[in-house]
């Protein structure tokens, strides 16, 4: 998108009454105009292969399947286009996935209309958006206290060194599945889906 351009916007959605308002809204905000509409993922890739927007408006449940799983194909299949969510669902597990995973923003369907508007600016200039609910969840997932045990611990530096799960098991004298299932279970209680992932959390958490 170059400078003094209109913001092209594209919505993947299936119930009517949430592309007509949002269309809406794109019409009426002077900055933006609506390219293309779908109201399933296969209709979404449909759309995308005649042209792509500057932000594609996601919703996470889709007919025929999710849009949080669609969204880092998406964006590998269409690096520049950016991927704003725009959904009802408030769980942080979704929210997190879907940013770790190719989305730019999170907007609830019950943001205010100014919130969706600034969602696809801020998105379409590069950055990070969320709407003040998803903040507010993401917030105070992040102020709860992670408790590691001891070998949890150990596990997560030797991950973090770079150590594979059976380099990992001879290290702790222990089996290779019990080193799977510990290893499933520190990604599950750091809520994470990938070890470049879980390390940034451990960083971040001061948990090393």
């Amino acid at each position: 998108m170059e400078n003094g351009d209109m913001i092209t916007v594209a919505i993947v959605d299936d119930h009517q009454v949430v592309v007509d308002g949002v269309e809406k809204n794109i019409i009426e905000s002077g900055v933006a105009c609506l390219s293309g509409k779908a109201y399933s993922i296969a209709g979404c890739w449909a759309m995308l292969a005649q042209s792509q927007p500057d932000v594609l408006l996601l919703d996470v449940g889709l007919p025929d399947g999710s849009g949080m799983d669609v969204c880092p194909l998406l964006k590998a299949k269409y690096p520049t286009m950016n991927i704003l969510m725009l959904t009802n669902f408030a769980e942080y597990a979704v929210i997190s996935h879907v940013l770790n995973n190719g989305a730019s923003g999170y907007v609830l369907k019950n943001a205010t209309s100014e919130e969706i508007m600034e969602g696809i600016r801020v998105v379409a200039s590069g950055k990070r958006y969320l709407c003040d609910e998803t903040e507010l969840i993401l917030k105070k997932e992040r102020n709860k206290k992670i408790i590691l045990t001891r070998q949890e611990r150990e596990l997560l530096k030797l991950i973090s060194a770079g150590y594979t799960s059976r380099e990992i098991a001879d290290k702790m004298c222990l089996g290779y599945e019990t080193i799977r299932s510990y290893r499933k279970n520190l990604t599950a209680k750091l809520r994470v889906n990938n070890t470049a992932h879980l390390v940034k959390i451990a960083v971040e958490e001061r948990l090393l």
